[in-house]
Parts: structure tokens; C-alpha cells; sequence
């Protein structure tokens, strides 16, 4: 479960948006806009030197990410994510969201010509909430409003549905 998580929610959004770029590219105004939930924050990580390290967008590079989810699925199937201070729940899902926030944040960083963004909609009604939450609409409105930024708009941010905030 951890695994199909964290394929879902990291790489696959990895694998399209690497595959998309050349695309975005030929775009006069083009934006990435990844989905991202308020557990992705680093507030959710209890290990203060993981936090440090997700949070140094100067140092951090995509090996890096891979291998603190490779270390967290270690930890993950020997059942040490305690002692080794990840989120205990849902521990995949945090850890794939903190991963997400920082790609975007180094993404941003690479691909100056390109608003990378990502964008926590909140507890929107879905079958993953169980269809609890705000309705999809309500719940677009930060998404959207990304991908519509204005071409000097912030790059690298977290929106918190439309308003910028910390990591």
C-alpha cells in the first residue's frame, strides 16, 4: 500500500510532468500546477534533520527525493517508522505530498521559463474522503486560479487553495 501510494502521488506525478515539459516549452505562458494536501507540509514530519533537508531546495536534488523514499519504504516494511521519525499516519501519503511540495519547489528552481506551483485544494468531496468535504467546484478554485497566474506570478509556491503558504 505504501508503495502504490507513493507511485501514485510521486512518481506518477514526476513521470507526466518530466514527459510534458518539452510540450510546455513551446508554450508562451506555461505553468505546472501539482496537487499537493496540507499533510505534505514538513509540520507533519516528525524528523527534525528530514525537515531540514526537504525544506533545502538550495541542496536538494530529485536523487535526494528518491532516496529518502526509498529509506522511507525501508522503514515503512520493517514497521520503523517511529524510530526513524516518519509520519506514522498516513504515513505514504504525507510522505508523498512532502516529497511532491519539494519537487515542485526544485522544479521551479531548474525550469525558470515555467510556473511551477503546487496547490493543497483541501478536504474536497471525493471517494477518497468518502464523499465528505467541500464540493469539486469549491475545491478547483485553487487549482485554476494556478494555472491562470500571470506570467510574473510566483513560482515554487504552496497554495494553501489560493492563498501562499509556508511549506
Amino acid at each position: 500500500m505504501g508503495e502504490e501510494c507513493l507511485e501514485t502521488n510521486y512518481y506518477g506525478t514526476k513521470k507526466v510532468t518530466e514527459a510534458l515539459v518539452p510540450l510546455l516549452q513551446l508554450s508562451k505562458s506555461p505553468k505546472i500546477v501539482n496537487v499537493t494536501s496540507s499533510y505534505g507540509q514538513l509540520s507533519h514530519i516528525p524528523n527534525d534533520e528530514l525537515k531540514r533537508e526537504l525544506d533545502d531546495i538550495d541542496n536538494l536534488t530529485k536523487e535526494r527525493i528518491n532516496e529518502i523514499i526509498r529509506s522511507f519504504l525501508r522503514d515503512f516494511k520493517a514497521a520503523k517508522l517511529r524510530e526513524n521519525g516518519w509520519p506514522l499516519t498516513p504515513s505514504a501519503y504525507k510522505v508523498s505530498k512532502a516529497a511532491i511540495n519539494a519537487y515542485t519547489r526544485l522544479m521551479a528552481k531548474e525550469l525558470k521559463y515555467i510556473l511551477v506551483n503546487c496547490v493543497d485544494p483541501g478536504h474536497v468531496k471525493t471517494d477518497m474522503s468518502f464523499n465528505t468535504g467541500k464540493d469539486v467546484m469549491e475545491g478547483a478554485k485553487g487549482p485554476v486560479m494556478a494555472a491562470l497566474l500571470p506570467d510574473e506570478g510566483p513560482s515554487g509556491v504552496y497554495f494553501e487553495q489560493t492563498v501562499i503558504a509556508p511549506f
